[in-house]
């Protein structure tokens, strides 16, 4: 397994190779071939940023049973999908700032899928081979708001309402994670990915015949049970086996 990161260091963006509590900077990011160049930072020194600035983010919902049955929905036959639109990006310990017109904003920390090449109709057994490596994502929801539309793109894509990160680690085998969501240090949501309705390769798959998935792009593969409310002031936290905890403050307008 390897593990990369994108971080700010003396006000510029860049990728990096994480190795113990160094990162070493590359020329790009590492899933279109990005190399070393020599420069070496101490883990402690930079400030980490969402891992990719995807195109788009593919999400996938009501793709765990329990978490089907708390919102009263039937077991999807395919895979319910969305997008969120690329603003909705947020970067570890950045403010997930609460919409004036939502009052009531969920958690739903997801297990994340980072592609890693050009994908389209892809088969099922192929799929994985288009995966670069995965990350945790919370699919932040105004829960009320996806409940008056009816829909789910204004409730699920406000600025702030995709944290992603820390970091993006390859050769993980996502197949049986332990997956986690924390508020203020309890533990609201507590499953594990082989729970998934509809698993990495087969959600990947999907996606890529509808549209062409482009390396960078990030799949969220749905939330296990547990969700609940977030007000201001909270320190959400979603810890996937073998990939980190990604941790966010919430904030007021």
């Amino acid at each position: 397994m390897a593990t990369f990161c994108r971080y700010l260091v003396a006000g510029r963006r860049h990728y990096g190779a994480v190795v113990g509590e160094e990162v070493h900077e590359l020329t790009a990011a590492p899933w279109r071939g990005g190399r070393p160049n020599g420069k070496v930072y101490q883990t402690s020194t930079v400030k980490l940023l969402a891992p990719t600035v995807p195109s788009k983010a593919v999400c996938i919902g009501v793709n765990y049973r329990a978490h089907a049955q708390e919102m009263g929905h039937e077991l999807p036959q395919d895979p319910v999908m969305f997008l969120k639109p690329p603003t909705a990006l947020l970067d570890p310990e950045g403010f997930i700032i609460y919409p004036p017109d939502s009052h009531l904003v969920h958690h739903e920390g997801e297990l994340a899928v980072v592609i890693g090449k050009r994908a389209k109709s892809v088969p099922v057994d192929e799929a994985l081979n288009y995966v670069f490596g995965y990350t945790c994502a919370n699919d932040v929801t105004a829960r009320d708001l996806q409940q008056k539309d009816g829909q789910w793109t204004r409730g699920k894509g406000f600025d702030t309402f995709m944290p992603l990160g820390p970091v993006v680690v390859s050769g993980l085998d996502p197949s049986d994670l332990a997956i986690a969501c924390r508020v203020n240090g309890e533990v609201r949501q507590s499953s594990r990915t082989s729970l998934l309705i509809h698993n990495v390769a087969e959600l990947v798959s999907f996606a890529s015949r509808v549209m062409t998935l482009l390396p960078g792009d990030v799949l969220l593969t749905g939330t296990p049970a547990g969700v609940g409310p977030l007000v201001p002031g909270d320190v959400v936290e979603v810890e996937i086996e073998g990939i980190g905890v990604l941790r966010n403050r919430v904030a007021a307008p």
